[in-house]
């Protein structure tokens, strides 16, 4: 049988769909021998990385947003400064700003390796350098680090400073991480969580406006990268009625996500059959 491949793109909480396609990929009992990811894409690549199945990462992800309180404790531990500081500096500090390796240490699981040279499967996670604008790929090294570089989400998650670069989202970049596995299998599977929003006629609200932006600028990459190159199966699920950030909403995005798991098997079990 033919090797696989998978990317895993951005797209906030939408891109709880990767979930769904990684149990598919279960229930052809296939394993990529590499995997790209970029933003939420890396955080669920690390975890598939690592070895959990997908429905191990289901139920780690659908435990967590399940129990409020739980959640609301993690994230309050996960803030980039006290509320104090922002008393005391109500103009300088954002409340609400995550920081990234908390975020990791408060989120992923258990089971999640803290180096790349300890994952059963290869990966390549993407960020961006701010200052010099440059695409960043780490294969190597502590993993915790690029995964919150590659989720550091500008407005939302405190830039990472690492290896002497100060980085955010890979998705600035690279937001759908496939020509990243080119010559690396036979087989190249890219997930694409980041496709939307709907539009109402309403005008957002701010946060709205930011993600919608991003997702469009994101889109754009995406569509200027295809005419070049493209992955032998582009994967998009329905999850365009969803906002970058309803995580609360983590069991429905994986139960939409699993309307494309019957496509997603027959097409990639004849692309590896070949």
């Amino acid at each position: 049988m033919k090797t696989l491949a998978l990317a895993l793109g951005a797209g906030g909480a939408r891109g709880l769909a990767h979930i769904a396609v990684l149990e598919a990929i279960d229930e052809l009992d296939v394993k990529p021998v590499v995997i790209a990811g970029s933003s939420i894409g890396s955080v669920i690549g690390a975890a598939y990385a690592s070895g959990l199945s997908g429905k191990a990462i289901r139920r780690h992800v659908v435990r967590i947003v399940h129990d409020r309180a739980d959640l609301i404790r993690r994230l309050l531990g996960a803030r980039a400064a006290p509320w104090s500081s922002f008393l005391r500096r109500p103009l300088g500090q954002n409340p609400v700003l995550l920081d990234g390796d908390r975020l990791c240490a408060a989120f992923l699981p258990e089971e999640v390796q803290d180096d790349f040279a300890k994952l059963p499967i290869p990966l390549l996670l993407i960020a961006s350098d701010l200052f010099t604008r440059e695409e960043v790929v780490f294969t190597e090294g502590p993993l915790r680090p690029a995964v919150a570089a590659s989720m550091a989400i500008p407005g939302l998650v405190r830039p990472v400073e690492h290896g002497g670069r100060v980085l955010v989202d890979g998705a600035a970049v690279d937001p759908l991480p496939f020509s990243q596995l080119i010559g690396r299998a036979d087989i190249i599977l890219a997930v694409d969580c980041a496709a939307g929003p709907r539009g109402t006629g309403d005008v957002p609200d701010p946060w709205d406006t930011v993600f919608a932006t991003i997702s469009m600028m994101g889109q754009t990459i995406v569509a200027e990268k295809l005419k070049t190159c493209a992955p032998d199966l582009l994967v998009r699920p329905h999850v365009a009625n969803f906002r970058m950030l309803e995580f609360l909403k983590a069991s429905a995005i994986i139960r939409a996500g699993e309307r494309i798991k019957e496509e997603v098997k027959k097409e990639l079990a004849a692309l590896l059959e070949k």
